[in-house]
């Protein structure tokens, strides 16, 4: 990584979905996804699943990479959503490797 470039966090953007969510900003995607409501943050979880199977599949890394960041951005907005927090996906985790 070069020096110049901030590392981003998974916990970062978490925080920045959750301000949008406390604090909507107009034309904001995700204020727009929170708008529509936890069914149209459903549906794009469903599509970016599929476009990760797809770009595995034959569309090479770089594209896979895209696609795997989209439905981790999207299962993030769906988290806020439900008020449920990176913490308990860690914890989940760290059950299961008990």
């Amino acid at each position: 990584m070069n020096t110049s470039e901030k590392l981003f966090h998974l916990h970062a953007l978490y925080q920045i979905i959750l301000d949008r969510k406390e604090h909507p900003k107009e034309n904001s995607y995700t204020c727009s996804l929170f708008a529509a409501g936890e069914d149209e943050i459903l549906k794009k979880i469903g599509e970016e699943a599929v476009e990760v199977i797809l770009a595995a599949k034959a569309q090479g890394d770089k594209r896979l990479i895209e696609e795997i960041s989209d439905l981790t951005y999207h299962t993030l907005v769906l988290l806020v959503q439900r008020g449920l927090s990176l913490e308990d996906i860690l914890a989940e985790l760290a059950r299961r490797h008990q």
